[in-house]
């Protein structure tokens, strides 16, 4: 069962680096829809508030990780799929 583990790995830091890039994608468009701008601020934009600054952190924080966590769990079922067996060796 941990040699399953072992060769998931490459497989899960790939998934991972991809969820990375999609929840990028999700975040910018969340954002343009809720501020109307292109750009979200970053954390030490002069011109920007308190406020806005945390707020999308908040909001592109949350969206990573539902993100990779929706992508770490679908790469994880896949791999069971296809092997018979859950990427931990616990499953």
């Amino acid at each position: 069962m941990r040699t399953a583990a072992l060769v998931y790995k490459p497989v899960g830091m790939a998934v991972g680096a991809l969820g990375g890039v999609v929840a990028g994608a999700v975040f910018k468009q969340v954002w343009r829809r809720i501020a109307r701008e292109d750009d979200a601020p970053d954390a030490t934009d002069e011109g920007r508030g308190w406020r806005q600054v945390l707020i999308a952190a908040a909001l592109q924080g949350a969206l990573f990780a539902l993100v990779k966590a929706a992508l770490d769990r679908s790469g994880a079922a896949a791999w069971k799929r296809v092997t018979g067996v859950w990427p931990t060796g616990r499953g």
